[in-house]
């Protein structure tokens, strides 16, 4: 394929965006080239600058888990937007598409609305160390959590040391606060809260990691989480970010049976708009301001346009009992699909799968934290990026990002894409 116009698009982008784009993944620096840009999408399709299709397996990194430019949401969108864009002031839309979110989630009775999963949890671990008077927190290493400072932290040397800012602006002080832990390994976290008696206010994480690939919690890892948090008075935050109203209507909460005490939300509750939100019990929101002392605002929370495409995308999820069962089961058709192939064509691979997540690995080791995702042959993904992208097919540009499946693509669309990666395969 030809991507002359992307190339002269993204040198002018250069001069005046730091590297040329909004969001680091976007600028091809894991595989080498030069970013496409888009100039519309519909359905399972992106059409870039140079007229190429591409099935689109990013989806906006997870929102458009019905398709790019849906009817119900475009139409409502265009229907709000003709009647202001903007307002600072409260909408009986924000009401509607709240009692809609937490009549479809276990656990929560309240939600707050924020403009992106960084915020959303950026404000989440700031209520639960003012609901519980503790400073510290646990993450685990290979979760993101957005950038800001409390999450953008490295490992330490043991359990009862800091992590260290992997960012400059981070400073030491905020990063004594946050204790790295290893994704599915329950002994590592006992070990953390161990050495840190009664001052750990939250845990936070991904319920389903999707920012190391697509990593699935192992042996009981989340149930034992939480028995943990509540034998030491610890908030359990989920960032379902990417899991909320994808995995499930009541998302990952629903799918492993497990209430966590704040839930985070962004990417499908929007219904591709700018969106975030946090949520849990009456008795923790109502620390928040203007109720309680834990202060959180935004001047465009609860947008009107981004709650009417939110609202849209939620009804029909809401409704369609079947969509989840139908992109697990295209999900699992992919899975087998492409993984018969990598064995067909002796390429050393695994591949891990939860719900319409899904990512493939080059390494032949089961992986199930950021190490062991770590391990996977880098050399090979660029190939494969680049290969199944000339095929006609878009991934994530990055080993460490789960693909996500929109009910959008049809089973022509995936064998076409299984027929892709057989033909990469031949060349890695």
């Amino acid at each position: 394929m030809i991507y002359k116009r992307s190339s002269a698009l993204f040198a002018e982008a250069e001069k005046v965006i730091p590297g040329g784009v909004n969001s680091p993944v976007r600028a091809f620096k894991g595989v080498g080239g030069t970013p496409i840009f888009v100039k519309e999408a519909k359905g399972a399709y992106l059409y870039d600058e140079d007229g190429n299709r591409l099935i689109d397996y990013i989806n906006s990194w997870g929102p458009m888990i019905l398709g790019h430019a849906h009817a119900p949401v475009v139409n409502a969108v265009v229907e709000k937007a003709k009647k202001g864009t903007s307002f600072g002031m409260p909408t009986e839309i924000e009401t509607k598409i709240a009692e809609l979110a937490v009549s479809m989630v276990p656990s929560i009775d309240k939600i707050r609305f924020v403009n992106s999963g960084t915020e959303a949890c950026m404000s989440a671990v700031r209520l639960a160390r003012g609901f519980t008077g503790k400073d510290k927190i646990i993450k685990f290493a290979g979760c993101y959590h957005g950038h800001s400072d409390s999450f953008l932290i490295q490992a330490g040397s043991g359990a009862s040391t800091f992590g260290t800012p992997n960012s400059p602006g981070v400073t030491q002080g905020t990063a004594k606060d946050t204790l790295l832990a290893n994704y599915n390994d329950i002994k590592n976290v006992e070990a953390l809260i161990a050495a840190n008696k009664n001052e750990i206010a939250c845990v936070i994480i991904e319920p389903v990691a999707g920012n190391m690939g697509c990593v699935p919690p192992k042996n009981n890892f989340l149930q034992d989480l939480r028995k943990l948090c509540d034998e030491n008075n610890i908030l359990l935050i989920f960032d379902e970010v990417m899991t909320g109203f994808r995995l499930a209507k009541g998302g990952a909460q629903e799918l492993f049976n497990i209430k966590a005490d704040i839930v985070c939300f962004g990417k499908v509750i929007g219904g591709g708009l700018p969106v975030g939100a946090f949520a849990a019990r009456n008795e923790i929101m109502n620390h928040l301001a203007p109720l309680g002392p834990v202060y959180q605002a935004g001047t465009l929370s609860g947008n009107p346009l981004a709650m009417a495409a939110g609202l849209a995308m939620l009804t029909e999820l809401n409704t369609d009992a079947a969509v989840f069962n139908r992109l697990a089961e295209k999900t699992q058709y992919l899975h087998q699909g492409i993984s018969k192939v990598l064995h067909d064509n002796a390429v050393t691979h695994t591949i891990n799968r939860v719900g319409s997540m899904i990512s493939v690995h080059f390494d032949e080791a089961e992986v199930v934290d950021f190490k062991t995702s770590a391990k996977g042959n880098n050399d090979t993904f660029k190939a494969f990026f680049h290969g199944m992208l000339n095929q006609g097919v878009y991934i994530a540009p990055s080993a460490f990002e789960t693909w996500f499946i929109t009910d959008a693509l049809s089973y022509e669309d995936l064998d076409f894409t299984i027929n892709a990666v057989n033909k990469v395969a031949k060349t890695l």
